[in-house]
């Protein structure tokens, strides 16, 4: 069963591969053991240094696909290739060195705050009022509640950190909604697959944090680079899904409409999710006016969270729910730190082998443009997609490509945006996108799909139309890098 988020079970441990994921078979776990095994056996070999790294790979993807922490993969891939590439002392000097000096980072302490601040939300129950919200506001115009589902899901996403979690959700509360409304039973599966895509873009973001991490750039400004890209992914997919629900089935009136049109309901519903908006506020304003720095903010954040939490749980165990929130950030935070770790040691590892030079002038050599060497990643992230998650995907890429970014002057905060996006894009593209299937499981509930056969085709073609629509966005980010670098380029001043 995958690992969603819920009250019960806010946010599954980042790194953790779900067993879902990968075939379980004896045979696939013989050939991914074996690969594991000649790859690390092969390293020492006497082979040449890029030999080495091409081994290191294999041996990483291999303990990805044997369902190890990615943290754990990236570690022992990365020392293994030092010690082959070395010796036993420089694996001993990283692991009594890399620690302290890459975790213990003032900018890195962001992460715990953003972490914390978003299981309290969870735990308050506020983040479940926002679809209310989203359907109290929009449900009046041309599919209005398909648009509210799109706009709830960047909220949930945004602070809760869990793409997966906020689509679950969604599509338990949102397909039935929809269904009732008379909306073709594709836009309303859609438009819940689409909702999780903006949310890793907009602060805060964990995902934006690790990549700022990984490399080297400011925490604040990679965060305030996904503001423009979140509000543009929304504000584009909305206007698609009033196009499609004007044009693939004209919108029924319901009775669930009709209270839509009680201004009272509207802004009681309004009120209730008040911390969501100060809660980015506080992050976007207080770090573009510099008033806080990214880890002030996060504070900052946490602590209203924290107050809201209290607050929302005062009749119901409210130290209870904060001692779990506390809890579940310190497991998800020691499992982000983890996953840096491996990454760090990976890039340390990498440059050694030759392995990032030569990418770099294979792309060189292909005489490859900007956009071109943009085209070819896209296609890559895709393919990614369909076996690793965001975060796997960034961390195993990122080390390797940085040399070439800088080569075809692509800015680092730039492509941060990107590859989150792409990480979130991918895992919901057929044939093996989880989140497809995720929402086909959801819909097989009668209490979702109201009685309407929504088979894994009807899924499917949903993708079909949320794909163009994601690679259209794309088109525009790399035509005008000013969506994400112009807010960061303003920040302080």
């Amino acid at each position: 069963m995958t690992a969603v988020a819920t009250k019960e079970n806010p946010k599954p441990l980042p790194g953790r591969v779900r067993a879902d994921k990968f075939p379980t078979g004896a045979i696939t776990l013989t050939v991914f053991t074996i690969a594991a095994v000649g790859s690390a056996t092969g390293m020492f070999l006497g082979g040449s240094k890029e030999t080495i790294g091409i081994l290191s790979l294999v041996l990483l993807l291999s303990l990805i696909f044997l369902r190890m922490h990615i943290g754990f993969a990236l570690l022992i891939s990365a020392l293994l290739g030092l010690w082959a590439l070395r010796d036993f002392g420089v694996v001993t000097s990283t692991v009594s060195r890399l620690p302290y000096h890459n975790v213990a980072q003032w900018t890195l302490s962001v992460i715990p705050m953003f972490v914390f601040m978003g299981l309290l939300l969870w735990r308050s129950g506020v983040t479940e009022k926002l679809y209310d919200v989203a359907r109290t506001w929009l449900g009046w115009m041309p599919g209005g509640l398909a648009v509210g589902t799109n706009i709830a899901g960047a909220g949930l996403a945004s602070v809760s950190g869990s793409t997966v979690g906020t689509t679950y959700a969604l599509a338990r509360i949102g397909i039935p909604e929809m269904l009732r409304a008379g909306y073709d039973k594709r836009l309303a599966i859609g438009s819940v697959m689409a909702a999780g895509l903006p949310g890793q873009l907009i602060p805060p973001s964990i995902t934006l944090v690790v990549f700022a991490g990984i490399a080297e750039v400011p925490v604040g400004e990679q965060l305030l680079a996904g503001v423009g890209p979140g509000v543009a992914v929304a504000a584009l997919f909305s206007v698609a899904l009033m196009v499609a629900a004007t044009v693939v089935k004209p919108r029924k009136p319901s009775k669930s409409d009709v209270s839509l049109q009680n201004s009272a309901e509207r802004w009681r519903a309004l009120a209730s999710v008040w911390p969501v908006p100060v809660l980015v506020l506080v992050v976007v304003v207080g770090m573009f006016s510099g008033f806080f720095t990214a880890t002030e903010a996060g504070a900052a954040a946490a602590m209203v969270a924290l107050v809201v939490a209290l607050f929302a749980r005062r009749r119901d165990r409210p130290w209870s729910a904060v001692s779990d929130a506390a809890v579940s950030a310190v497991a998800s935070t020691g499992s982000i730190f983890l996953m840096l770790l491996g990454a760090t040691a990976l890039s340390r590892m990498l440059p050694l082998t030759g392995l990032t030079t030569g990418f770099t002038d294979w792309t060189v050599s292909l005489g490859l443009s900007a956009w071109q060497f943009l085209a070819l990643m896209t296609a890559v992230y895709l393919v990614m997609g369909m076996f690793l998650d965001a975060l796997a995907m960034m961390l195993l890429t990122v080390p390797l490509l940085i040399p070439t970014l800088a080569y075809l002057d692509i800015s680092l905060l730039w492509f941060g945006v990107f590859v989150v996006f792409m990480g979130e894009l991918a895992v919901i593209t057929p044939p093996v996108g989880i989140l497809s299937y995720i929402i086909h499981g959801v819909a097989q509930d009668p209490e979702v799909n109201l009685g309407n056969k929504i088979s894994l085709r009807d899924v499917f073609a949903s993708v079909a139309w949320v794909i163009p629509i994601a690679l259209l966005f794309i088109v525009l980010l790399v035509m005008f890098p000013e969506i994400a670098t112009y807010i960061p380029s303003q920040m302080g001043g």
